[in-house]
């Protein structure tokens, strides 16, 4: 067999075993979702204070560059070619629907995703999955559904975050190149291209990039037997999986606004 061909093989393979565990992810978060709350709550409210208000600070930071450095220059560019009208329109189509998801899917990945494939995996070689197994704990339902639960949130409260400081950081920097653009005309184009349909979607995609990447990651840690020196390894393929995995969905999310 050729190296396309086993390419395609292991590509196959790696689809089906993500598959078969995201559907046991799910059907242990329907089915056990109000099981052992005492222990699972904490859990999920732990992931959520780890990917969500840890990063903060960081996606704050980077809202911030973003709005000086990009959306500010796009404002002053539109406005000086006579194109101020669509400003709002750009905004939209660049920041809500495309930048704000993924800028804070891959913060979240970096930062969390990873360290999430090592924890689990180091767990996993050291035998301390197989012990919870012994005494009746799901490992599943402990360790994953947190996880996937926690980053769907996360990603959701930061995306809306990255979105409003790089808007309004980038007037800031449009303001500051005495731009002719009032504020209240700027947020009124805003106002003007968001529709209904961008806000149910904005939460779908941050959802998706939560447990997809919660999901991935918890997999690559978990679903098959590690040594210690393969821990990284793991990680690596974690990362690239839910790159790509993120990049078919938001692909997914283009043709749905295309057709909308």
């Amino acid at each position: 067999m050729g190296l396309a061909g086993r390419t395609l093989l292991n590509l196959t393979r790696t689809t089906y075993r993500l598959g078969a565990f995201g559907l046991i992810t799910l059907g242990v978060t329907f089915t056990k979702f109000n099981t052992a709350p005492k222990v699972i709550r904490p859990l999920l409210r732990q992931q959520i204070h780890r990917a969500g208000v840890r990063l903060l600070p960081m996606v704050g930071f980077l809202a911030l560059a973003l709005g000086l450095a990009i959306i500010g220059q796009t404002v002053a560019l539109l406005t000086q070619v006579g194109a101020q009208d669509f400003v709002g329109t750009v905004m939209v189509a660049v920041v809500v629907r495309e930048l704000g998801p993924l800028i804070a899917a891959l913060i979240v990945l970096a930062r969390v995703g990873t360290a999430t494939v090592i924890e689990l995996g180091t767990a996993r070689a050291l035998g301390q999955v197989e012990a919870l197994e012994a005494m009746g704990i799901d490992p599943v339902h402990y360790l994953v559904m947190p996880r996937v639960l926690g980053l769907a949130v996360s990603i959701l409260a930061l995306t809306v975050y990255f979105i409003l400081g790089a808007v309004c950081s980038g007037y800031l920097f449009a303001f500051l190149q005495d731009v002719p653009l009032p504020p209240g005309e700027y947020f009124r184009q805003l106002a003007r291209a968001l529709q209904f349909q961008d806000f149910i979607l904005l939460a779908l995609k941050g959802v998706a990039f939560g447990a997809v990447i919660a999901t991935v990651t918890c997999y690559q840690g978990l679903a098959q037997p590690l040594r210690l020196e393969e821990v990284a390894a793991a990680a690596t393929r974690a990362v690239v999986h839910s790159v790509v995995v993120c990049v078919l969905i938001d692909a997914a999310f283009i043709v749905v606004y295309l057709l909308m």
